[in-house]
């Protein structure tokens, strides 16, 4: 190329650059220092709970002891308890009591 053919290029280069770049820059204003006077301020950040790693169980760590709960007495057990603390009623109180007695 010549310098006569490379001068009309360099101009028409750098004038397209440069209205390129203010069309780019006008597109974003938030990027100047600030931002727009018109956004509201940016809420705070949301609180993040902290997460709690369980604890591992070690192969060689001896097991804890299992806590053993008193069995409960049978339905027939209730029934015979209930019945023995009935004492002086007819036989239709002493079923309405029975019945809330063993369900209790």
């Amino acid at each position: 190329m010549t310098s006569m053919t490379r001068a009309p290029v360099l101009i028409c280069t750098m004038t397209w650059l440069l209205l390129i770049g203010g069309a780019v820059h006008a597109q974003s204003p938030n990027n100047l220092v600030g931002g727009s006077r018109f956004n509201p301020p940016l809420p705070p950040p949301p609180n993040v709970p902290k997460v709690q790693v369980p604890v591992a169980p070690k192969m060689d760590a001896p097991t804890p002891p299992i806590s053993q709960t008193a069995p409960q007495p049978s339905f027939s057990e209730k029934v015979s308890r209930c019945l023995d603390e009935v004492t002086g009623l007819d036989p239709a109180e002493r079923e309405a009591y029975t019945r809330s007695c063993v369900n209790r």
